[in-house]
């Protein structure tokens, strides 16, 4: 069974999910800010989704981390890593909640968690998986330093795939 890291930047704590999380996780899972991740979702496949989150760190050493603020403690997000037989490759995905957007809140968790992948997974590499309309996400993948891929595989044939090394 793998451990669970809590990584730490500046400003932020990147932890394991608890039951805590699960109020406002559903709340953005039933959002229109879902949508680049194919939602809005209803309560089962959010709670799918949750448990997968979780599940991934004892069956493939990796999964999903909050992100919470340093100072508050209040949870802005979640930075994760997927794999498995929904994912061909290692993905480095994200999201945050209301209110944490534009603050560099995703950029400076999956920047740490990327880190991580290399140093402690020992990873080769990931990859984003991107909806085409979430300029959003497709900003912060090439901020992370992501290159597009049009040859790799995808869950979704609709998303563009960042490669990161």
């Amino acid at each position: 069974m793998a451990d669970i890291p809590t990584l730490r930047t500046e400003r932020l704590i990147l932890r394991p999910m608890t039951m805590d999380d699960w109020p406002a996780y559903f709340a953005f899972m039933q959002s229109g800010r879902s949508a680049g991740m194919g939602g809005p979702f209803d309560k089962k496949m959010s709670w799918a989704l949750f448990c997968h989150d979780m599940a991934q760190w004892p069956l493939m050493g990796n999964g999903g981390l909050m992100i919470d603020d340093g100072a508050s403690g209040t949870c802005l997000g979640q930075v994760g890593i997927n794999h498995g037989p929904l994912f061909p490759e290692h993905e480095l995905g994200w999201f945050v909640y209301p209110g944490a957007e534009g603050k560099g809140i995703a950029f400076e968790a999956a920047r740490a968690l990327l880190a991580w992948a290399g140093s402690e997974r020992r990873l080769p590499g990931l990859v984003s998986y991107v909806d085409a309309d979430n300029l959003r996400s497709r900003q912060l993948a090439e901020r992370l330093g992501g290159v597009l891929d049009a040859e790799a595989e995808r869950p979704d044939p609709e998303d563009l795939v960042y490669r990161h090394f």
